[in-house]
């Protein structure tokens, strides 16, 4: 799963709460940001099989620093401290940290199993990849449910608003596109792993554009 790692970002963003929607949708994705970066490092591995699942050809056969519940959890309370010496709240530093956490949860849906609680078996995995029928419906309805949800509790005050708004669920479509239906290749190079941290990247760039248009409603938590 790409964008519905989103969702929850999206959806505790409409807390006043909250730390900034940038830093949440980095959250969200700091678990693969992690093991993408590792993976240019050598540290962790992946292979591109073909019909390694019904979705996508990823074989993530060696990943148990970002991928284990453990390896997670550490990576949430390193980014929660981050939040807090930044802004000094407990209740911002917890959300983010659940933020960070949610990205193995959802995984879990979706991944055949390859997942783990300390890096070593059981290897767990719902394995939704393999019925895409379902798990792109629900990919999208996740993340852009959540987008709309946002977009009821932040009032646009501007075309600029509505533009960020448009652009950040239009980049969330065209590279989500790209993961299901683009080129697949069976080689494993650096490109991969850049591709993906660049969209990463350009995911946040928007967030943090998003953020800087919005005005809360009084509704919000």
């Amino acid at each position: 799963m790409f964008i519905g790692h989103y969702a929850p970002a999206l959806i505790a963003a409409r807390s006043r709460r909250a730390p900034s929607l940038v830093t949440m949708v980095i959250a969200v994705q700091l678990v693969d940001i992690a093991f993408f970066s590792f993976a240019l490092l050598g540290i962790e591995h992946f292979r591109l099989v073909p019909g390694a699942t019904a979705s996508n050809w990823l074989d993530l056969y060696d990943m148990p620093y970002t991928h284990s519940l453990l390896g997670s959890a550490g990576f949430a309370l390193a980014f929660a401290a981050l939040v807090w010496l930044a802004a000094r709240r407990l209740d911002a530093a917890l959300i983010a940290a659940a933020m960070v956490l949610s990205h193995w949860f959802v995984d879990l849906l979706v991944h055949r199993p390859d997942l783990t609680l300390a890096g070593s078996p059981p290897l767990l995995g719902f394995g939704l990849w393999n019925v895409p029928l379902i798990e792109k419906p629900l990919e999208l309805a996740l993340a852009f449910g959540a987008l709309a949800a946002y977009a009821q509790v932040v009032q646009p005050t501007s075309r600029r608003a509505w533009f960020a708004l448009g652009a950040f669920g239009g980049v969330m479509a065209l590279t989500q596109s790209v993961d299901w239906f683009g080129p697949r290749t069976t080689e494993v190079s650096a490109s991969q792993p850049i591709t993906a941290l660049f969209a990463y990247a350009l995911v946040a760039a928007l967030a943090l554009g998003l953020q800087s248009t919005r005005a809360i409603r009084s509704r919000a938590l």
